[in-house]
């Protein structure tokens, strides 16, 4: 598979607690991204963040939280992420999407 040197870089802020029919959220996007044939998707978890409700999330011991902030990154072409879009419009209730340049420098299997 090839990625355009000029790709873009999408990337998806949800809780890890969202659910997608019975799934984590970012495990059913990162399972759709590999089924509509994108180049790559990474789940990755943070230690602590908040979103548009001012709502903290952390990872400190005295307040476990089982709602910490998991950001879905998937990088290919603009036509196969601007295909992607309108699934997640359905799937994310709550959260951020950003859509920005990259310079894909390498991919390689």
């Amino acid at each position: 598979m090839k990625i355009p040197a000029d790709g873009k870089l999408l990337r998806i802020f949800i809780g890890e607690a969202d659910k997608w029919e019975g799934k984590s959220l970012y495990e059913a996007i990162v399972l759709l991204a590999k089924k509509s044939g994108l180049a790559g998707a990474t789940a990755i978890k943070g230690f602590m963040g908040f979103g548009c409700k001012s709502h903290m999330h952390s990872s400190n011991i005295l307040r476990l939280s089982d709602d910490l902030p998991v950001v879905v990154e998937i990088v290919d072409s603009e036509e196969k992420i601007n295909q992607f879009i309108p699934q997640l419009d359905i799937m994310v209730k709550e959260g951020l999407i950003t859509l920005e340049k990259a310079n894909v420098i390498m991919y390689r299997a």
